[in-house]
Parts: structure tokens; sequence; C-alpha cells
């Protein structure tokens, strides 16, 4: 049962810590930014329904896990974005494009706040190479792992 609980502890540090990141280091997110962090909410009730419910737990932790990796692929596709390895698909990463119009046609279409491209790493710390969402990947990575070592540990007699 701690297990468990430490594993949704684990789930929402990475979007609290995000979420954080903004409000301390001003840094804006991204819309791919901001799906990397469902994923971990939903790891994080998976896991705490796993605390709860001793007969589902094995199943339950594994949908975390699958979760986390979830957040961890977006998470890579992000970092291939910021690359410029491909283009994001979403509307929100991209500048808007013009369909012609008048200059005020064009202004209404824009949104009341602008979001953060994709394509446009954000860094905390400085001198490190390593974007947000790079550091999402390293996590989601090493979360996971962690948690079907533990799955794989429980699992012996």
């Amino acid at each position: 049962m701690t297990q468990a609980l430490l594993l949704a502890a684990l789930a929402a540090a990475a979007p609290l810590f995000a979420r954080a990141s903004e409000d301390w280091f001003g840094l804006a997110p991204c819309e791919l930014c901001l799906w990397q962090r469902w994923p971990y909410w939903a790891a994080a009730a998976l896991a705490v329904a796993a605390a709860l419910w001793p007969r589902g737990r094995r199943v339950l932790v594994a949908l975390a896990v699958l979760a986390v990796l979830g957040s961890g692929a977006v998470a890579a596709f992000h970092v291939g974005v910021e690359q410029g390895w491909w283009p994001s698909p979403l509307a929100g990463c991209q500048v808007p494009r013009s369909a012609g119009g008048s200059v005020e046609d064009m202004l209404r279409g824009l949104s009341a706040r602008p979001s953060k491209p994709c394509d446009a790493p954000a860094y905390l710390i400085p001198g490190l190479p390593l974007s947000m969402a790079a550091m999402n990947l390293l996590y989601a990575l090493g979360l996971s792992a962690g948690a079907a070592i533990w799955m794989r540990r429980g699992a012996r007699p």
C-alpha cells in the first residue's frame, strides 16, 4: 500500500513541479507541455486506487505505469518538435496563418492570451542542455522503470 501511495505522490509531483516552475521561474508552458501533465494525474489517481483496493493493485499499478509512460511518449514527441525533427500537429503550437481579410479580421482571430510555440524549448537550469520536455522524458522513464521493478519484486513468492 505504501509503495502505491509513493507512486501516486511521485506521479503527482511532476505536474506540480511543472506548475511551480511557471510561478517561481517564470517559464511559460506550451500546449504540448500541458498535454504531458494529464497522464501523471491519471497515474496518481490509479496509484491511489491501487492503495485502496488491494485485490486490483497489480492491474491498477500497471495502468499507472502505462500512464506515466504515456507522458513520456508525449515528452519524446515534444523533444522532437523542439529539435525540429517534425512539426507539431497541435494548432496552439503554431503561428496562426492568415486566410486573407483585413488586419482587423486577423486581430479578431488571435487568442486573448498567446501561447508559447512548442518548438521553443524551456530550459530550467542555465547551462544544462536539457529542456523541460527532455527532463520530463527522463523522469517518466525513471519513474516507470522504478514502479515496474517494484511490481516485479512484489510478484515473487
